[in-house]
């Protein structure tokens, strides 16, 4: 048994993590896209500026893995004090070590911080890996719907 341990921190993104953040979102999406059969994710088409415009309005955390950007989470509070979580993303090769918990564990404490009620997402629900992590996070599905051509779950997290 190796006794090397791999490092991880998870942190507020700032302007220089852009591109490592379009990195991930972009292989975490096609693979999402290769899962759940979807036709079009709005995700792979962002630009700098979207991920630009995203850390001036949204909370956006990335994750380093000996110092290596690894993986990102965007979440935007709204002014009714919920919040929506989008472009989760753990690089392939970092999956299934916990760097995924650590981010949600960041996430939580940022929300409960900030008084927020509840925490959303859409994901697809066919994805059993999906559901089972966001389900061991302590969320649920709320709802579901087929309008971007497969069935996507709306789930849900409450803080209160």
């Amino acid at each position: 048994m190796s006794n090397f341990q791999s490092l991880f921190e998870v942190r507020i993104a700032n302007y220089d993590d852009i591109t490592a953040i379009t990195e991930i979102t972009r292989e975490a999406f096609i693979k999402y896209r290769e899962l759940s059969g979807a036709s079009r994710l709005d995700a792979l088409n962002e630009t700098y500026e979207d991920v630009k415009r995203d850390i001036d309005s949204k909370i956006v955390l990335i994750a380093l893995s000996d110092g290596l950007p690894v993986g990102s989470v965007r979440v935007e509070i709204k002014p009714d004090k919920t919040a929506y979580l989008s472009r989760f993303g753990v690089r392939m090769q970092s999956q299934n070590n916990g760097i995924g918990k650590s981010i949600m564990n960041l996430v939580d404490k940022i929300m409960q911080k900030k008084g927020v009620s509840s925490i959303s997402l859409h994901t697809d629900s066919k994805i059993t890996s999906l559901i089972r992590f966001y389900y061991g996070r302590g969320f649920y599905i709320d709802s579901t719907d087929k309008s971007r051509g497969y069935v996507r779950a709306f789930l849900k997290k409450d803080y209160r």
